[in-house]
């Protein structure tokens, strides 16, 4: 079977990592988190719905039409977006398709959806992150406690299985952007977003508002102390960071302790969840989480002409010490198709909801893009109509 495509990190790499998935890719553990952030309340910040109001609803939504369907009655309605439609309609299809389990995970949305899921209780699933440019997005005992939490998950999955992480968070890229910079990443212009042009100047602005609050006067100055130490990162996180992020980086840790290899589903946001999981890391720790984790996003993502996830993940690596693997799925919406779908490819929602890592899942098991495209676009009349206006 042929190597996807190779967005960061050796061929070699690549088919150590693909192997687990191409014979295991049946029993992979699919966990989707949820969370939510004030951060997505900032004007123009995000598009994962069109206003600050219908963005409190975005994850629900599409956590309902993740496990769903089109067809299935839905009782919170898909927020609507500049153009295009949700990407939990193409995780949908792979998953129904594959015929995977999976686990949807409430980190505190303000809205609760209305399938099977788990809420988190207790501090760990303490509602909405604060805004970012507060500085304190976070109160230390609830991170403590999602750290504690995802460190258990990854410590209690079976070794060797495959495990893949997607999450939805509205705002999400921001807090990216804002965890990247305060671990001292050069991530500025970098990280893209549900926007069709990332503002990145309004993004700046935010994060250094953000690290002046925190009294983290600028990025971690790496030239001179090196990359931050786990009790920097923490302070970095609960500073500037949502709820997913600190769950998910624990959950690779303790992975890569246990040898299991994990698919980071989604673009900025997921190289902001291993760039933290590095700094969490002991050092000899860090080798096995850049073997045993790869970023899987979109054509959409890798594309961008805003964005540069590539060079984002190059400069993860150089500051850790480490080479990232990432890939791109081969999934395209080509004329003809609907136009909801059409948006994709022009530089509309691009990914969310583990769009991009359930697409790379779907090649790994030997299936056709092609095939997942029409699949797609049957989904997408099913759920707008053959000429609906386009919804999410």
């Amino acid at each position: 079977m042929s190597l996807p495509r190779r967005l960061t990190g050796s061929s070699a790499a690549a088919e150590r990592w693909c192997g687990p998935w191409w014979q295991g890719w049946r029993g992979c553990d699919v966990l989707l988190l949820l969370a939510a952030t004030a951060t997505a309340a900032v004007p123009g910040i995000s598009a994962a719905g069109a206003t600050p109001a219908s963005r409190r609803r975005t994850a629900a939504a599409d956590a309902e039409l993740l496990v769903l369907g089109p067809a299935g009655e839905r009782p919170h309605a898909l927020p609507p977006l500049p153009a295009g439609v949700s990407p939990a309609l193409i995780s949908h299809v792979v998953l129904r398709q594959l015929g995977l389990d999976h686990l949807v995970v409430d980190l505190g949305c303000p809205v609760a959806p209305a399938v099977a899921h788990l809420r988190l209780p207790g501090p760990a699933g303490d509602g909405p992150a604060r805004c970012l440019s507060g500085g304190e997005a976070l109160d230390p005992a609830r991170l403590e406690a999602l750290l504690a939490l995802g460190r258990r998950w990854g410590e209690r999955l079976p070794p060797g299985r495959p495990l893949l992480l997607a999450e939805c968070v509205p705002g999400g890229t921001s807090t990216a952007l804002a965890v990247l910079v305060g671990l001292g990443v050069a991530a500025d212009g970098l990280v893209s977003g549900s926007l069709r042009r990332p503002d990145h100047r309004r993004k700046a602005a935010l994060v250094r508002q953000g690290l002046g609050a925190a009294g983290l006067t600028g990025a971690w100055d790496v030239q001179a102390a090196g990359p931050p130490d786990a009790t920097t990162a923490a302070r970095v996180v609960a500073a500037l960071g949502d709820p997913m992020q600190p769950l998910a980086a624990a959950v690779v840790l303790a992975a890569a302790a246990a040898g299991r290899p994990v698919l980071l589903a989604g673009g900025s946001q997921m190289a902001a969840v291993l760039a933290l999981a590095l700094a969490l890391a002991p050092p000899s720790l860090r080798p096995a989480i850049a073997a045993g984790t790869a970023v899987g996003t979109t054509a959409w993502v890798a594309e961008e002409a805003g964005s540069d996830l590539a060079l984002l993940l190059g400069r993860i690596g150089a500051l850790w010490g480490v080479e990232p693997l990432a890939f791109a799925a081969d999934l395209r919406f080509r004329d003809p198709c609907h136009p909801a779908l059409a948006a994709y490819e022009q530089g509309y929602v691009k990914e969310g909801v583990g769009a991009g890592g359930l697409a790379l899942l779907w090649q790994l098991s030997g299936h056709s893009s092609t095939v997942l495209a029409q699949l797609c676009d049957q989904a997408c009349a099913t759920l707008l109509g053959p000429s609906a206006p386009t919804v999410r």
